[in-house]
């Protein structure tokens, strides 16, 4: 491509960005070759929801669970009779998760799905636990001002080493299906 540029300028510029280019190509390398790399990439957020609900839905079907959409805007899913908040995320700047939007609505569980390059991680959170911890400061607010108090997000998980507050929910994809079937049991 730079064989196209004949200015002396433009070849300058360009010299410049590509050593720039790393400050803000934080992890596209990592994705190379992932099979989860169309998630990364230019997905629109609601569109890349609706993927992570997807998977979440085949992935819990596939191990046997019923799942059906949710009646109303409240939820996304009912998963073995629970009423489900499906959160996703890819890894962010520093190899974490970010579960964003989490609101105060009528839902049983909260399922977050975080996938990296080659691993998925899953934590299932019941609502009660997600508002105490909400409550303890464990999980903050989204926004400031007015409208802070009503989204919440679940920050900086690093799958590799997570906040011991969430490890009781999961972790492994095994380790997440195991306690929402602990959940569905008490349905």
């Amino acid at each position: 491509m730079t064989a196209r540029i004949q200015d002396p300028e433009v070849m300058r510029l360009v010299e410049i960005a590509n050593r720039l280019e790393h400050r803000y190509i934080d992890d596209v390398n990592i994705w190379d070759g992932s099979p989860f790399q169309w998630l990364k990439g230019g997905l629109a957020s609601r569109r890349k929801g609706v993927a992570f609900e997807e998977l979440v839905s085949e992935w819990c079907a596939a191990r046997g669970l019923h799942v059906a959409k949710s009646p109303d805007s409240d939820a996304d899913r009912i998963i073995a009779g629970l009423r489900a908040e499906i959160k996703g995320s890819t890894l962010w700047k520093g190899s974490a998760y970010t579960f964003q939007q989490i609101r105060d609505q009528n839902y049983n569980i909260v399922v977050c799905l975080g996938i990296s390059p080659f691993d998925a991680h899953c934590w299932v959170i019941p609502k009660d636990d997600i508002m105490a911890l909400r409550d303890e400061g464990l999980i903050s607010p989204q926004h400031g001002g007015s409208r802070g108090s009503d989204t919440l997000w679940i920050n900086g998980v690093n799958p590799m080493n997570p906040p011991d507050w969430i490890r009781p929910y999961g972790g492994s994809l095994s380790a997440g299906f195991a306690n929402l079937e602990i959940l569905t049991r008490k349905v």
